[in-house]
């Protein structure tokens, strides 16, 4: 099970206009024991871009050997 503050990868299609599979997120809040998940994705800014509920299938934590990656949001 991942921790709070942990930063995690959306590992889905995400149905919020402004995330994309791949971006970067921190765990806020764990549901029930890690089947879910609230996740908060922020801009480079430190602004709040999106706080969603995730099941636990839907982010991954992120690996040693990954990149980060910056997109534009609009």
């Amino acid at each position: 099970m991942m921790k709070e503050h942990s930063l995690v990868v959306l590992d889905c299609d995400s149905a919020h206009e402004k995330l994309s599979r791949g971006d970067i997120g921190t765990i806020v809040h764990i549901y029930d024991g890690g089947k879910g998940y609230e996740v908060e994705f922020v801009d480079g800014s430190g602004h709040t871009v999106a706080l969603i509920t995730l099941d636990a299938a839907d982010v991954r934590p992120i690996g040693p050997d990954e990149l980060l990656h910056v997109r534009r949001t609009a």
